[in-house]
């Protein structure tokens, strides 16, 4: 070999060499530059976290306040907006003009100077029927069909509101005039959702793992995307929880940190629809815990589906005969570990008297309330199947209470208690049919 071709493959060598070395550098420091990215990245996050826990930031003024003063009924942003996505609070001013009787969903309507009617089939139109769901707050599948007087499970005792002129107001009262008779001899039957229309699932056979299709209503709210209440989906856009979900705490108050996930057999930090409204009964009584029961508004009306379904709220008058079936995420046992799958439990309705004794709940029970549960003790939700612990914030709270009757239906929302399984100490629901002018009120003003 030459000395030519022989420092040609040194000077070769050395360039080779020199170029790895930049190389090398090069990918040092993109890794260098990477992880002090990411370093600032994870520390920005905490940081922005814990300013978060603190303060909340008023956008418009561009500067912090105190989280304490957020959602405390006080303006301390200039422009208000500390106050603007908050929990609302709202009580009910009269009664709600129209209702739904018993299992065949009879209408009447209140009426100024001749209170409740029932309504005659006597020049009734699909128009009307439309109206009259969208006064409850519904717009999915409005039906009617009639009713023989003679039929009714009560006596209409004469006094019918009848369909007399061609209104073109919204309210369904503006079409009706008082009547003592129907001509047809039938009243007006109506139905206002697709809700409460599940098949293939035994509602006897209760506490143990279940699946979201049985029971599609049944929801997950989250508080920074962790599960802290159940709740019940009532329409494409409402959802019905416990008013104490949301009390306590300024942060619980802060609409943007709750969440609603839906269609979910487990319970996951899964992405949720984001809530535009919370707005909780005035006059809930942390107390007593009278009055506890909660409506959130989703941020979009949902899409339903198998595991996506509305139940139904009961009509005035509903009958209880058969078991009802309580569901949700709560703990296995007392003081024990929250379930990760879905749960059941059946309970059987107990009379208000007997709750109300001075050896089970006395005074403590209003009539905002109603019990389910055994009162031997000797079986309970929590009997190795699902403790549904009625202290606040443990999984259950907020979750539904339904019956079967024609149709699914929410009679009570998991409220309150004392243990699991204790002699005389069932679980406490709040009574949805002692609330129905309130929610179907919210859901009127905020539709």
């Amino acid at each position: 070999m030459t000395l030519k071709m022989r420092r040609s493959r040194e000077l070769s060598t050395l360039r080779t060499d020199e170029s790895r070395a930049r190389w090398k550098l090069a990918i040092i420091t993109v890794c260098c530059v990477l992880v002090i990215l990411a370093s600032l990245i994870v520390g920005f996050y905490f940081i922005a976290k814990v300013v978060n826990s603190k303060f909340f930031f008023c956008s418009g003024s561009l500067r912090f306040i105190p989280i304490e003063k957020a959602c405390d009924g006080k303006a301390d942003c200039p422009d208000g907006e500390d106050e603007d996505m908050c929990v609302s609070k709202m009580k009910l001013n009269g009664t709600f003009p129209v209702r739904l009787m018993g299992d065949r969903l009879v209408l009447q309507v209140f009426m100024n100077g001749g209170g409740w009617r029932t309504v005659c089939a006597d020049k009734w139109r699909t128009k009307h029927t439309r109206l009259t769901c969208q006064q409850l707050g519904y717009t999915v599948s409005p039906r009617s069909t009639r009713i023989l007087v003679k039929s009714l499970f009560f006596n209409p005792q004469n006094a019918f509101a009848v369909v007399t002129n061609d209104s073109s107001d919204s309210e369904i009262l503006s079409f009706l005039s008082l009547t003592t008779q129907c001509l047809t001899g039938a009243v007006v039957s109506v139905s206002c959702s697709d809700c409460g229309e599940v098949m293939g699932e035994d509602r006897i056979v209760g506490g143990e793992d279940t699946a979201i299709e049985h029971w599609p209503w049944q929801v997950s709210l989250q508080w920074n995307h962790k599960h802290q209440c159940g709740g019940a989906l009532v329409s494409a856009s409402w959802i019905i929880s416990a008013a104490h979900c949301f009390t306590g705490i300024n942060r619980n108050q802060e609409l943007s940190t709750w969440t609603v996930v839906l269609g979910q057999t487990q319970v996951i930090n899964a992405k949720g629809v984001s809530v535009e409204m919370i707005v909780v009964h005035k006059d809930y009584n942390r107390l007593t815990n009278d009055f506890d029961i909660a409506m959130l508004k989703l941020s979009l009306p949902i899409k339903t589906g198998d595991s996506i379904l509305p139940v139904c709220l009961p009509p005035h008058q509903q009958a209880v005969k058969d078991m009802l079936v309580v569901t949700g995420w709560g703990l296995v046992k007392e003081n024990g570990e929250p379930a990760t799958v879905l749960k059941k439990a059946s309970v059987p309705l107990i009379n208000r008297t007997d709750c109300a004794k001075p050896t089970v709940y006395g005074p403590s029970l209003t009539p905002r309330m109603l019990c389910a549960g055994f009162l031997d003790g000797k079986v309970d939700a929590c009997q190795g199947l699902i403790f549904l612990t009625f202290s606040f914030l443990k999984g259950d709270s907020g979750g539904p209470l339904v019956y079967l009757s024609s149709r699914w239906q929410l009679m009570g929302i998991v409220s309150w208690g004392v243990g699991c399984a204790r002699e005389r100490k069932p679980g406490v629901y709040t009574d949805v049919s002692q609330l129905l002018d309130w929610i179907y009120t919210v859901m009127e003003k905020n539709p």
